[in-house]
């Protein structure tokens, strides 16, 4: 797989497929494998490329748990991006991806043509405080794999063997120091609503219909972004890429050839 160095890290990458690029932020704990079932469905008319963040996948793991900011891992992305010779994209973002896509289209608007944002909010999540300090406390104390095993018991996903294995290989590859401050990062993040409103480019929110935490977040967005897409994916969680491919790729391909289309050539 190849690499770009952005902002001093050494970042890694997958690149398939010709025509106009479309860049995808993985989610919290994954890496460009989160993609595994959708860039096949876009890459005979679209060029599409994802990295892996910093911390996780292959790229490089630094150890302060602070660097993981949104704001710092979106800066990384840009760099990453322009390194790899985008100039002008679409941005998909899934989860914490989807968080770091926000940071990037505000801060450098003339990079993104359209969004899509997955199974993602616009703000802190509430009421997972506890549950989240276990988590990081166990990631400290035991290591990553311990805390795969305390993440992944009694989760839905783990009913599938091929699923839960897909999902301890892409999760034990984040590093103790990324997985903790990434945790932070998102419970402590700023707001972005009140900026969103400001985005003129196209906007598609997905969410599967089964992910509670993240349903009214999806609204939110919806409702923030003018003139957004809202889309629920059936018999979904939180992972509609890998849960329901199908209705996930079927819904990403339709916005991103209608957008295309109507696009200046």
């Amino acid at each position: 797989m190849p690499e770009v160095t952005a902002n001093g890290l050494k970042i890694h990458y997958r690149d398939v497929g010709e025509g106009f690029p479309i860049v995808f932020l993985h989610g919290f704990t994954g890496n460009t494998r989160s993609w595994a079932l959708t860039v096949p469905s876009l890459r005979d008319r679209f060029r599409c490329v994802s990295i892996d963040h910093p911390g996780h996948g292959q790229s490089d793991k630094p150890a302060d748990t602070g660097f993981y900011a949104l704001p710092n891992m979106a800066a990384v992305a840009c760099a990453a991006i322009r390194e790899i010779g985008i100039e002008e994209c679409y941005l998909v973002g899934h989860s914490m991806g989807g968080m770091i896509a926000q940071h990037v289209i505000l801060d450098n608007p003339q990079l993104v043509r359209g969004l899509a944002l997955v199974d993602t909010s616009g703000a802190p999540l509430t009421g997972f405080e506890q549950w989240g300090e276990k988590l990081r406390q166990t990631a400290r104390d035991e290591g990553i794999e311990a805390t795969f095993e305390l993440r992944a018991k009694d989760d839905p996903r783990a009913a599938n063997p091929d699923d839960l294995q897909l999902w301890r290989e892409q999760f034990v590859m984040t590093s103790v120091d990324a997985y903790i401050g990434g945790s932070l990062a998102m419970r402590d993040r700023e707001p972005l609503l009140h900026r969103l409103a400001s985005l003129t480019v196209p906007a598609l929110i997905v969410c599967g219909e089964n992910d509670e935490p993240f349903a009214q977040p999806s609204r939110d967005l919806h409702g923030a972004i003018p003139d957004s897409e809202l889309l629920w994916i059936a018999r979904s969680g939180h992972s509609p890429t890998l849960e329901q491919p199908a209705d996930f790729n079927r819904a990403l391909a339709g916005f991103l050839d209608r957008v295309h289309a109507a696009a200046p050539v």
